[in-house]
């Protein structure tokens, strides 16, 4: 799937640039940028704001690269770059409008979005098998690895083999099992071939073509790569994440705008949601292990039912020592009545270090039933620092924000982080604040009071910084203004616009902080009923024992 498209918006295009303008005026780490061809017409756009910048440091491992509209026929070419936060959710890392499909527009495209990443490299990226594409991620990441989207190479295939698929119903249950459940990788080539042969398609160019290809997109030559999916036959089941149910083939440039911040906000309230059940509510553990209850308190919510999941499975999951040389040893592990499926576990006991020829840590970040019965069986009792992934834990977004070396952001990026820290202290400042009417009205007094202060010393003369934004892609030359450039305000126009933004802000917060103790007063009603209704089945239980 490649080709070399031009679009227009029309008049859109000016409505977009305004939205992104505007919203830039209002957060100076709102990032975007414009290639323009050579009469400086609108081109490709792009955009990514502080929350997408800052949530790509803490989550930056596996990226997904949407592009459902080239298949779906959308009116808007609309493409966005997605990832997963630590609940498992879609987390957005930016967005595009894609009027120019060439090979070097993709490149301008995640040259792009890599400058507005800090120039922090993915360790996976996930795309449709399209060769512009391809090329494009091959010059501007070559560190990262590159999946092609299974769920599009099926339906592609289903498309271009539509008589054989007609004709034989069973081709593509065989089609998917060969795909989805070899383990080993003389067990696909010998799937793979034996299918060709048996539906008398060896020739077929499609095929041979994916075939080429298989490095890059049947799982079990991807099993050593970090893709954030807990099964490896998964593959992510579909591109469509993060705005599904919001973009669609309907959709104008004047909707796209409005449903991309419902979009935003509708996650932004799911997460904030998923990080309340898991510090306030306690999972139901299922064994006595100390390794549980440790997994309990370190992991989120959803990720400690997938680490419970692997952990009741070891009871059926016995290790048995096949070799022992020094420290390290080899277990073999499979499951009652499954010894055809076995896994190979190596143990150091001198260093704690581990392996599974599985490798479910290695592309989802759990660790896997296998090792875990190791660890059983070599008594084990907790989850060795190393083998905890933070990404997945309820402490992910906590601590400092580092670069790709390792070292803090430079003051390129102070914008961001001032912007982003702010922001996570006054979400925590939020959730308490809603909790009661009484801290709700103590809360909001003091952010009016705090509003105030920042505003006088604005007044003094503070300065302000704004950050890179527009690209024109004539020269495809970024033209940014220095994070260090300070801007003294010498007008009183100037003082009274920005007094108006961060009254504007302020009224913002008034908002947010209403939705969220709506949220949380949902919640805690809930609560409240349930509480109720086991309180009711109590005393009938105990009306019943009198009888």
């Amino acid at each position: 799937m490649s080709g070399g498209r031009q679009r227009t918006l029309g008049g859109g295009g000016q409505h977009v640039l305004d939205y992104l303008k505007r919203m830039q005026a209002e957060n100076p780490a709102f990032f975007y940028a414009v290639q323009s061809d050579s009469d400086h017409s609108s081109g490709n756009i792009f955009w990514a704001d502080a929350t997408a910048r800052m949530n790509y440091t803490y989550f930056k491992d596996a990226v997904i690269f949407d592009t459902t509209y080239r298949t779906n026929r959308y009116r808007v070419p609309f493409a966005s770059f997605v990832g997963f936060n630590h609940h498992g959710q879609p987390v957005l890392f930016g967005c595009a409008l894609i009027l120019n499909e060439s090979e070097s527009s993709f490149i301008w495209l995640f040259q792009t979005w890599l400058q507005a990443m800090s120039g922090r490299y993915p360790v996976s990226i996930t795309t449709d098998p399209d060769r512009l594409i391809q090329v494009a991620v091959a010059q501007v990441l070559p560190r990262t690895r590159h999946r092609f989207c299974k769920s599009t190479i099926f339906r592609e295939t289903k498309e271009k083999l539509g008589g054989l698929y007609t004709s034989h119903s069973t081709f593509e249950t065989e089609f998917k099992k060969c795909i989805n459940e070899s383990e080993t990788i003389d067990e696909f080539e010998s799937s793979w071939h034996s299918l060709l042969q048996r539906y008398y398609i060896m020739d077929n160019e499609w095929l041979q073509s994916m075939y080429n290809a298989r490095q890059q997109w049947v799982p079990v030559y991807m099993r050593d790569t970090f893709f954030g999916e807990f099964a490896v036959n998964e593959g992510t089941g579909s591109l469509t994440l993060f705005f599904d149910g919001y973009v669609n083939e309907a959709t104008t440039i004047q909707i796209l705008l409005k449903q991309y911040e419902k979009a935003v906000v509708s996650w932004h309230e799911k997460e904030l949601k998923a990080d309340y059940d898991t510090t306030n509510t306690m999972p139901v553990l299922k064994t006595p292990s100390p390794m549980e209850k440790q997994a309990a308190n370190l992991y989120t919510r959803r990720m400690f039912k997938k680490f419970q999941e692997e952990l009741v499975e070891t009871l059926a999951n016995p290790a048995t020592k096949i070799d022992d040389s020094g420290t390290v040893a080899t277990y073999r592990v499979a499951k009652f009545g499954e010894d055809h499926k076995a896994h190979a576990v190596s143990f150091d006991s001198g260093e704690t270090k581990v392996s599974c020829s599985c490798q479910m840590f290695e592309y989802s970040g759990i660790i896997c039933r296998h090792i875990l019965a190791v660890f059983r069986a070599k008594n084990v009792l907790t989850l060795p620092s190393q083998y905890i992934l933070k990404r997945w834990t309820r402490n992910a977004k906590s601590g400092a924000v580092l670069d790709a070396s390792d070292s803090p952001i430079n003051s390129r990026e102070s914008v961001t982080v001032r912007y982003n820290n702010l922001r996570q202290e006054a979400i925590k400042y939020v959730e308490e604040g809603a909790k009661s009417i009484h801290i709700y009205n103590v809360a909001m007094n003091a952010l009016q009071e705090a509003a105030k202060k920042v505003a006088s010393m604005k007044n003094q003369g503070s300065g302000a910084v704004h950050g890179s934004s527009l690209a024109n892609g004539g020269s495809q030359e970024m033209h940014a203004t220095e994070e260090n450039q300070t801007v003294a305000y010498q007008s009183q126009d100037e003082k009274e616009k920005k007094i108006r933004e961060l009254s504007a802000e302020l009224d913002n917060t008034n908002q947010r902080c209403e939705v969220y103790r709506a949220n949380l007063l949902a919640v805690l009603r809930d609560m409240e009923e349930q509480k109720l209704k086991l309180s009711v089945k109590v005393q009938s239980a105990r009306l019943s024992l009198k009888e």
